[in-house]
């Protein structure tokens, strides 16, 4: 699993013109689903997600999480993580997994951040065309794939 973690004031996603979801403060989550991906994947992940310390502290320095701040998370699903450019100019998605893999997993990160949290996270919808709109914060922007653990 790769989540592109984008720390924001505020983002939002369409659908067909109307706002799926939407959060102030917190994280933009991109995530992108492979067919090798497990549960433990996901595990690892939410955690990590929901731990991260880059909300600035009353010195300014990045040591606080979603938590301490009462952040919230949007959580889009993006195949397009696992794009290929190794050949040519047309990537190869070949390394996203299929809906039957991946929209159970990406269910259950939905349920797992929501835990993880202690409230209800937003979201956009597997496999819609969404329009995402966000301010980045700092910027801050964070990428970590869970087969990247070491």
């Amino acid at each position: 699993m790769i989540a592109v973690i984008q720390r924001v004031t505020s983002a939002s996603v369409t659908i067909e013109g109307q706002v799926k979801g939407q959060i102030n403060a917190g994280f933009l989550v991109l995530l992108g689903i492979t067919h090798t991906d497990t549960d433990e994947d996901l595990e690892w992940l939410a955690k990590k997600i929901v731990g991260l310390r880059v909300f600035g502290d009353a010195d300014g320095k990045m040591n606080l999480d979603l938590q301490t701040i009462n952040g919230n998370i949007l959580l889009i699903s993006q195949f397009t993580l696992h794009a290929s450019t190794k050949k040519g100019n047309r990537p190869s998605f070949i390394e996203a997994a299929r809906p039957e893999v991946a929209i159970p997993l990406y269910e259950k990160m939905i349920d797992r951040l929501s835990h993880e949290l202690g409230h209800p996270i937003q979201t956009g919808e597997f496999g819609a065309d969404m329009k995402v709109a966000l301010l980045n914060d700092g910027p801050v922007t964070i990428v970590i794939d869970s087969k990247n653990r070491i």
